[in-house]
């Protein structure tokens, strides 16, 4: 839109406009990202620690040494991803990311390039890494097409590299990890003469071994990685075998299929935990809308048949796009899953992007399964076109510590215990929320025609947040109803106490059964809907409409599930950063064309977190 601006108005004195007005945009932009996300950890400006790099950054991925230091590898380079000079460095901290030492040298920026870096810890306090090379310095690789494409960072040979100072060195030759070939590989266009392949997980050691793994890529083509499956490396000798020649290592699962998608062709970045029972899980992305899961109950030999990943066995699929899902196991036996909660199908296909914000499951292992929470809102971006991704955990001392990268530049974040706690507990609280209640209507002050005062909410644009709570019964569906509307009828006021016609509220279910909200602030206004049939006809309904003023987030949480969408690929609408008030008329009534009973209805003045609104529905069961 500035490019636009610039070329209409460049000559002349309209420049000076031009220029003013945009230093006012600008300005105005970020000073309502300053002054409303001061506060919130979610927000990815408040990081507690920025990792250097070179320009280009990916994967920063870490271990604590024998020292007690952060030692984090990534991906780096001048040039942007894929272009020569990429290589892959350590660097290194003693207080908690606060300072960092400067980049240390895994591989060179002047040799082959070397990427996708991952680091493995043993008892020993060696450090091991593993990472893409290409092993044969080719300066192009054909595409499935034939056509020779520049771009060689996902091939050739995996490395691995290892110090003994805790990251400050590494070991002068660099010694390759094989991988037997697949199908996928003897098919590629070079007949699996070159290995296609990369890798976004972190080794874990199970069972007295490591398994490591890795993404086969079929060929180069469109989507860039046209096909993919799943291969895992297992080392049994290598959290013990002093010399890096005589480690020894085997290709996962047998046969020569791979970890493979549900349907379609592309399988990409496996990552896997353990479990108590001696089992392994692992998830992958597709470009289906929802990522993949297996487990395995043989050490990786042989797994389940791929299905759709769930947030319980057989229960409600996860969406996600085109893009990374991380699972990890915590040192207290419980997992975590980020991901980005929508079906689209690509890497980043819509203008305001799919990467952000980024979503938090927590995991519970049970009867040989993980089960998930409901997600919660993660770290965001106040620029909704960045995404956010390739993460990694630091638990130090009881705190836990997230890493993530935005390609330009990587964030360390310190994550609250209480929020991981909440998703570890979801499904076991049943407490009505109390704190930010600020009106709580029920019987006969819900009936049809009630007039009661709304509460003030806040502004939206100060990062003033709210919620809904209604508890109904529905009757017949056969028309549009409403149930609450607070936008006011008159303009009044002056100054800043000017209140304008229109601004507020509308609560409506249509006779599809969906439901549907509208927010007006007179200027930037909001409606959004669930599909239909979600409210459920002649029946107990639950809704909490979660407005979160700081990532600047609409959620729906109804009968206890928070909606993800359904059919479409998002369930949750970003709103206007600028949306500025929508408190409306203080008195108000619920309406008569609602045609059932109100049992219940509360307003907060705050948001509820998900954990918090699915509590809500069950304290009430």
């Amino acid at each position: 839109m500035q490019k636009m601006a610039h070329n209409q108005f460049r000559r002349g004195k309209h420049i000076y406009g031009f220029i003013g007005l945009t230093l006012l945009f600008v300005f105005l932009f970020y000073a309502t990202d300053i002054y409303s996300q001061e506060k919130d950890w979610r927000n990815i400006e408040n990081a507690v620690a920025i990792i250097p790099d070179e320009g280009y950054c990916d994967q920063p991925y870490s271990v604590i040494n024998s020292k007690g230091e952060w030692v984090v590898v990534l991906t780096t380079g001048a040039g942007r991803e894929g272009q020569p000079g990429q290589h892959v460095v350590s660097t290194i901290s003693k207080d908690k990311g606060k300072t960092w030492s400067p980049l240390i040298d895994i591989e060179p920026a002047t040799g082959p390039e070397a990427s996708w870096i991952t680091p493995l810890i043993i008892p020993s306090g060696r450090i091991y890494v593993f990472y893409t090379y290409n092993s044969e310095n080719r300066r192009e690789v054909l595409n499935s097409s034939g056509v020779p494409i520049k771009r060689v960072d996902t091939f050739g040979k995996m490395m691995m590299k290892y110090s003994d100072d805790g990251g400050y060195s590494w070991s002068e030759k660099h010694y390759e990890v094989p991988a037997r070939n697949f199908e996928i590989d003897d098919k590629n266009i070079y007949k699996g003469k070159i290995q296609f392949f990369w890798s976004v997980a972190l080794p874990i050691v199970h069972e007295n071994a490591v398994y490591f793994p890795l993404s086969k890529v079929g060929n180069f083509g469109e989507g860039f990685m046209e096909s993919g499956s799943g291969a895992i490396l297992k080392s049994s000798n290598i959290l013990f075998e002093k010399d890096p020649e005589k480690i020894e290592w085997e290709t996962l699962p047998d046969g020569n299929k791979g970890l493979l998608p549900p349907q379609g062709q592309v399988a990409d970045e496996h990552n896997i935990v353990s479990l108590s029972d001696g089992s392994l899980y692992c998830v992958y992305r597709t470009n289906q809308g929802h990522n993949a899961q297996v487990y395995s109950r043989d050490n990786g030999h042989t797994w389940t048949t791929p299905e759709w990943a769930s947030y319980s066995p057989g229960g409600k699929l996860m969406k996600q796009p085109r893009c990374f899902n991380k699972i990890y196991k915590f040192s207290n036996g419980k997992y975590a899953m980020f991901f980005h909660n929508n079906s689209s199908r690509n890497y980043s296909s819509h203008p305001l992007g799919n990467r952000n914000p980024t979503w938090l499951a927590g995991g519970i292992e049970k009867d040989g399964y993980i089960y998930w929470s409901q997600p919660e809102v993660f770290l965001y971006d106040m620029d909704y076109f960045n995404g956010i991704s390739y993460p990694d955990w630091i638990e130090d001392n009881g705190e836990y510590y997230f890493t993530e990268t935005q390609k330009t530049i990587a964030r360390i974040h310190k994550i609250p215990a209480e929020y991981l706690e909440m998703l570890w507990n979801q499904a076991l609280n049943k407490e009505m929320t109390k704190e930010g209640l600020a009106l709580e209507l029920e019987g006969e002050s819900c009936e049809q025609g009630s007039e009661f005062t709304m509460p003030g909410i806040g502004n939206l644009y100060k990062g003033d947040g709210f919620s809904l709570e209604f508890k109904l019964k529905t009757g017949n569906l056969k028309k549009d109803q409403l149930l609450l509307d607070t936008r006011r009828e008159k303009t009044e006021g002056y100054q800043n106490a000017a209140k304008y016609i229109g601004n507020g509220l509308k609560i409506s279910i249509l006779k599809s059964g969906a439901l549907e909200f509208l927010m007006d602030d007179g200027r930037t206004p909001l409606i959004w809907s669930t599909a239909p049939g979600v409210i459920i006809p002649k029946a107990v309904n639950h809704i909490v409409i979660n407005v979160d003023a700081k990532s600047k987030m609409l959620t729906f949480v109804i009968n206890g599930d928070l909606w993800d969408g359904g059919e479409r690929p998002f369930g949750y609408a970003r709103f206007n950063p600028f949306m500025w008030d929508v408190n409306g008329d203080p008195k108000v009534r619920f309406s008569s064309e609602f045609k059932g009973n109100i049992e219940l209805f509360r307003v907060y003045n705050r948001f509820l977190y998900t954990s918090e609104s699915i509590a809500n529905y069950r304290s009430g069961q």
